[in-house]
């Protein structure tokens, strides 16, 4: 006989402090500029999470139009950043994060 399980956002921030270590972990391991980039977007997500589990708990829409605002910035770290990798990693295709300084003029 199979018990349901009634998820609480306990669950829900348990997985946003998942995700975020997960990302939190990538940022710090990996030296590839375009896995350090989805690394911290992981964060971001896990961070937006949190903000509506929270929103959702106190039944204040305040956290999720702090939501939206995240994910506009976020939207345009995405241009800004992945403009930035693609023109490292044109120039030099196995560039780490330390080689940054190539982008000079």
């Amino acid at each position: 006989m199979m018990v349901a399980l009634e998820v609480t956002p306990a669950w829900y921030l348990v997985l946003g402090a998942l995700i975020f270590s997960i990302g939190a972990y990538g940022l710090m391991v990996r030296r590839n500029p375009l896995v350090m980039f989805m690394c911290v977007e992981l964060m971001l997500n896990a961070v937006t999470l949190t903000f509506v589990t929270f929103s959702r708990m106190l039944r204040d829409t305040g956290g999720q139009s702090i939501v939206v605002f995240v994910l506009v910035v976020a939207a345009a770290e995405v241009v800004v950043g992945l403009a930035i990798i693609v023109a490292l990693l044109r120039k030099r295709p196995h560039a780490t994060a330390d080689d940054v300084a190539l982008l000079e003029g």
